[in-house]
């Protein structure tokens, strides 16, 4: 039990930054019905943001760390909002009545630019980072292999967890009460009728763009933190998971990508807890394949109805 209370906090704080990653997903996908495949990326510049601030300010001489986590964090959001504005101006806007095909193909295209940028500008090697909140509570304790077994919680993981919980109320409340929640939501119903009721559709679109990155870039903060080592091919790989757990979740749904996130986190740390490590990709791809066979629109998701 005490081994199975910790796998399941790693999977819970593991599933948390993928359920970040995975709103900007479904909120583009909600909005314009298109995947942006270089959100990922955009995750990852902002890990990286993240970490050139660390060492920026420490090698300036500032060591108080919550100025250095709140600088961190806002220069990233910053950065990475302005690559979201970025992609949606280029890769999206222009071929919004083009075929579905076309916008997709450059996003995949701006994924591969910032791969390379990063690459090229940061290097190819991994980037570590020291343990910057160390320290932690003792949840309980019990004995495994014949060896003393702890189960921790540390305080970077209550971070996490508290941190997504509080993004998600307010990403909710965001989308339900306020005026750019009612324009976000109009124009996923329908947007030619959003624009002739007075509804500015390119902003709402860009700032849906732009809000996604910043949560991606919050997740960056979270995962340098939590694994302490990134490099430039992060962002395709947790960006294909977090898609993974959008779709799981329900494309579309917000409270579906967290849910999805969190699935997709426990599902890996578990299997590569009791089983093994190497297949635990092929695991979560599997769920999401039966979870689909039965439930073609995700776990919370709605189905698609055609307009005609």
């Amino acid at each position: 039990m005490d081994y199975f209370l910790q796998q399941l906090i790693n999977g819970v704080t593991l599933g948390s930054i993928y359920g970040l990653i995975a709103i900007g997903y479904t909120m583009v996908y909600g909005i314009i019905g298109m995947i942006n495949f270089a959100h990922g990326d955009i995750f990852m510049i902002g890990a990286f943001i993240a970490l050139t601030m660390f060492l920026a300010l420490t090698a300036i001489g500032i060591s108080w760390l919550p100025i250095i986590l709140l600088l961190a964090l806002v220069v990233s959001m910053l950065v990475t909002s302005a690559w979201g504005w970025t992609v949606e101006r280029i890769a999206y806007r222009p071929l919004r009545g083009s075929f579905r095909l076309a916008p997709l193909i450059t996003a995949i295209g701006m994924s591969i630019v910032l791969q390379n940028f990063v690459q090229i500008s940061q290097g190819a090697k991994i980037k570590p980072l020291p343990p910057q909140i160390e320290g932690g509570i003792t949840l309980m304790e019990g004995m495994r292999g014949g060896q003393s077994f702890a189960v921790q919680l540390s305080y970077l993981q209550m971070i996490i967890i508290a941190l997504t919980v509080v993004l998600m109320v307010g990403f909710n409340a965001l989308i339900s009460r306020t005026a750019l929640g009612r324009a976000q939501r109009a124009c996923e119903q329908d947007r030619k009728m959003a624009a002739l009721l007075g509804v500015n559709v390119d902003r709402t679109i860009s700032l849906t763009f732009v809000m996604g990155a910043a949560l991606a870039a919050v997740a960056g903060l979270m995962f340098l933190l939590y694994y302490g080592v990134i490099d430039f091919f992060i962002g395709f790989v947790a960006g294909v998971k977090a898609f993974t757990a959008a779709v799981l979740g329900g494309i579309g749904s917000l409270p579906g990508a967290m849910l999805g996130g969190l699935l997709i986190g426990m599902i890996e740390v578990f299997w590569s807890a009791y089983f093994s490590i190497e297949y635990k990709d092929v695991a979560a791809f599997s769920i999401l394949a039966i979870v689909l066979i039965f439930l073609p629109s995700g776990l919370l998701g709605r189905p698609e109805v055609e307009k005609v």
